[in-house]
């Protein structure tokens, strides 16, 4: 079975932490971390609709559900402090107890 067959609803508190030019994103930068940053607010929301359609079931992980999906084209990039940027491909929607999800570009499905 494919795509996530429940409702869900979206956690705010996550999403800005993964778009271009944020606070919490120059934050991340600012103490020594990279970033994972989707390409824009619209990218996500068609990735997200997109891994809950037809996203693939990867287990829980550090108590998430998660659902992932690989793409033909970059979803996003992962920004280091340096500011150098590697493309993503990868998008993932980590699901917690309460059904909140929150979507995340990656490099690959992430592992325990």
């Amino acid at each position: 079975m494919s795509g996530i067959q429940r409702d869900i609803f979206l956690d705010r508190r996550h999403f800005p932490k993964h778009l271009p030019d944020t606070p919490q994103v120059q934050r991340l930068l600012r103490k020594g971390r990279s970033a994972h940053v989707f390409a824009s607010e619209e990218v996500m929301f068609q990735v997200v609709r997109a891994i809950i359609e037809r996203g693939e079931y990867t287990g829980t992980i550090r108590n998430y559900e998660r659902y992932g999906l690989f793409f033909p084209d970059p979803i996003g990039f992962r920004v280091d402090p340096n500011g150098s940027k590697i493309p993503l491909f990868y998008g993932e929607v980590k699901i917690d107890a309460n059904d909140r999800y929150h979507p995340i570009p990656r490099t690959r499905p992430s592992k325990g």
